[in-house]
């Protein structure tokens, strides 16, 4: 009898286990043909000589010429790169910080408030990639006055460098504009499920609302303020702002070998999209100890 539940017990746990499998192959096929094969065959490319010929693709081992070519032959590559990175160290902080101060005007005690929020999140879903792009071959994204400015013309004599982030974030505002939808809800989320009991504790030991915001918002809302800067920074890899995704893009339809080319300007492109994420992941990580490992840790030492 015990021998008889125990087999059907695994047999359940086995049909269960096959009913997953099934419903997670769509997703892993597509995961697999889409993600993982083009990932190892883009750098199988980036090894070799590609033509496209009349049977086909046809490649020819050249080792790392191609890497070469993308970053001693090209004079144009590697200082794509640099104003990428350049790009990436000016717009996505500025991103992330213009959603948390808007997250935090549009969490408070307003009238229209919910108005507000579909106004700001409104471009996301009316303004498609496509009509961006649009929007920036035209000019229509750029506020070209802004050097006319005269508390411009301040900054400048102050800081030349200063002067030159103002001017580079008021050339693609609208742009600015669009990337914060998607961060002011996430930040707005992270905000409401804040306890509004610490707020209230804080007040209570004297704390002021300068205090109480850098004590208990700040370290609260790390996390999100990570997750959000690691999504701002790959979706203003992939879009047109960037110059070396049009590189890319140009290589790509190069059908003179480009192929093999472009597959190295990507990896080259990705190492470099690493290093970035890398380095916000290293300033925006939780550097606070797990609670009770500090103790954990004297009681081994005393053992």
């Amino acid at each position: 009898m015990r021998k008889t539940k125990k087999t059907t017990g695994r047999g359940k746990a086995r049909r269960d286990n096959i009913r997953g499998y099934a419903f997670l192959a769509p997703w892993l096929f597509g995961f697999l043909a889409l993600t993982v094969f083009p990932l190892f065959y883009t750098f199988y490319l980036s090894f070799h000589d590609v033509k496209l010929t009349a049977l086909g693709v046809e490649t020819k081992p050249i080792g790392l010429d191609n890497y070469a070519s993308a970053l001693l032959r090209n004079i144009d590559f590697t200082p794509a790169l640099v104003d990428f990175a350049l790009m990436e160290a000016i717009y996505a902080p500025a991103i992330v910080l213009i959603s948390f101060i808007l997250a935090i005007l549009l969490n408070q005690k307003i009238r229209f408030r919910s108005a507000f929020r579909v106004i700001f999140f409104l471009p996301v879903i009316v303004m498609s990639g496509s009509v961006m792009h649009q929007l920036m071959d035209s000019g229509s994204t750029e506020i070209v006055w802004v050097g006319q400015i005269f508390i411009f013309q301040i900054i400048y004599n102050y800081s030349a460098l200063l002067a030159r982030i103002i001017e580079i974030l008021f050339q693609n505002f609208a742009i600015l504009l669009w990337f914060t939808g998607i961060p002011i809800v996430l930040f707005i989320n992270g905000l409401q499920k804040i306890d509004r009991s610490l707020y209230e504790a804080a007040q209570i030991d004297g704390s002021s609302s300068w205090q109480s915001f850098w004590k208990i918002t700040v370290p609260i809302i790390k996390p999100i303020a990570l997750v959000t800067t690691l999504f701002t920074i790959v979706q203003l890899g992939v879009f047109p702002i960037n110059p070396v995704y049009g590189m890319i893009q140009d290589a790509i339809y190069n059908t003179a070998g480009g192929l093999g080319l472009a597959s190295a300007y990507a990896y080259i492109y990705s190492f470099v999209m690493a290093l970035i994420i890398g380095v916000a992941y290293l300033i925006l990580r939780d550097n606070e100890p797990v609670p009770g490992a500090k103790k954990k840790k004297e009681e081994v030492l005393y053992e």
